[in-house]
């Protein structure tokens, strides 16, 4: 398999999810600005869509979007248990979360990161964030991990996506349950490595 990332975008979620199922995933850097790859090619050619995650099966069949490479990936190493088996409702837990941070987060922080949005939107788009990244901050009392005392794909992606708020003025430091579980999954050690992979240590 070929992940196509780029450091510490959202890609490293499945970056992660792949390191912690002991999965063989050789990773293409992908040139966000030039969409370009390490040997020059286009990566439109690869990706129409021209944006990462980008998983390409040895068959050549490819996968976008995030959160479904995530449960891909989970599901190809089912022991590692990084997502409940179907029929378990911690699966569509894991699922809802999934779609909660690809829907009110990691979109949330689009127009902080466009260079072209109007200025006077981001300080709503950043309140509207904190509000959500609070609720969060909620739902992880007394817990290790999104859904309990295991860690999970939906774990990667809030990991990732918590992450973005010190570069665009989100700042989540006064919330403690989601600062003790960031520092918690970034302890482990399949996290570790994705991030040294990626240059982000």
């Amino acid at each position: 398999m070929k992940l196509y990332y780029s450091p510490g975008a959202c890609s490293l979620s499945p970056h992660i999810v792949a390191e912690e199922a002991g999965l063989d995933c050789e990773l293409v850097r992908v040139d966000t600005k030039t969409h370009k790859l390490p040997d020059g090619s286009d990566f439109y050619a690869i990706n129409p869509l021209g944006y990462i995650p980008l998983l390409q099966l040895a068959d050549g069949q490819t996968l976008h979007e995030g959160p479904a490479i995530v449960q891909y990936l989970a599901d190809q190493a089912p022991d590692k248990k990084l997502l409940p088996p179907v029929g378990d409702m911690a699966r569509y837990r894991a699922v809802s979360w999934l779609n909660f941070v690809s829907t009110e987060l990691h979109q949330g922080f689009a127009p902080l990161f466009a260079p072209n949005a109007p200025e006077a939107y981001k300080p709503f788009a950043r309140e509207r964030l904190l509000k959500r990244f609070a609720w969060v901050d909620e739902q992880l009392a007394g817990k290790d991990y999104l859904l309990g005392s295991d860690f999970c794909v939906a774990d990667a992606y809030l990991f990732t996506v918590s992450g973005w708020g010190k570069f665009v003025g989100v700042d989540t430091s006064n919330l403690a349950n989601l600062q003790t579980y960031l520092q918690r999954v970034g302890s482990r050690p399949a996290v570790q490595a994705a991030l040294r992979a990626e240059g982000l240590l």
